[in-house]
């Protein structure tokens, strides 16, 4: 099971860095412009008040391995076999809109019901509820950007 865990943050880490270079800007300048993702005031949510979703996330949810990804307001899933991306947005709670590449449709609207900055609870419009626990390692950096995409 560990394994599984360990080869899923590897690769979601590695689709996250693919996927959120070649859909971000390529200037150095959108790196340390800060998070466009409007904060909640107060409320008991831990991060997830502060908006601090950014990171590498892992779990297993019905025993399937789910990743998650989040640079800025752009973030990349891969759970049960789906990749899927999309952006992480402040609708009175903070929500993530995802659209996945084969049409699967179990985790495209999320709420991100908590966070304390060591675990991510998310419930799925379709009905899952995936809870991750921050990966201790970051996303590599200085990848190159502008990869085409198909």
């Amino acid at each position: 099971m560990h394994k599984l865990v360990r080869r899923s943050v590897a690769a979601a880490g590695l689709v996250a860095a693919l996927a959120l270079t070649g859909c971000g800007s390529s200037d150095d300048a959108a790196k340390d412009k800060p998070s466009t993702t409007p904060t909640q005031a107060g409320g008991g949510g831990g991060d997830a008040a502060s908006g601090n979703v950014e990171g590498a996330w892992a779990g297993v949810t019905e025993s399937k391995a789910v990743s998650l990804a989040v640079t800025g307001t752009k973030a990349v899933l891969l759970a049960d076999g789906h990749a899927c991306t999309g952006e992480v947005s402040d609708m009175g709670k903070q929500m993530l809109s995802l659209k996945c590449a084969d049409g699967n449709t179990d985790r495209t609207m999320g709420t991100i019901e908590s966070n304390d900055g060591k675990t991510l609870v998310i419930s799925w419009d379709a009905g899952a509820k995936d809870t991750l626990t921050k990966s201790a390692g970051k996303l590599p950096t200085g990848l190159p950007t502008g990869i085409p995409t198909p």
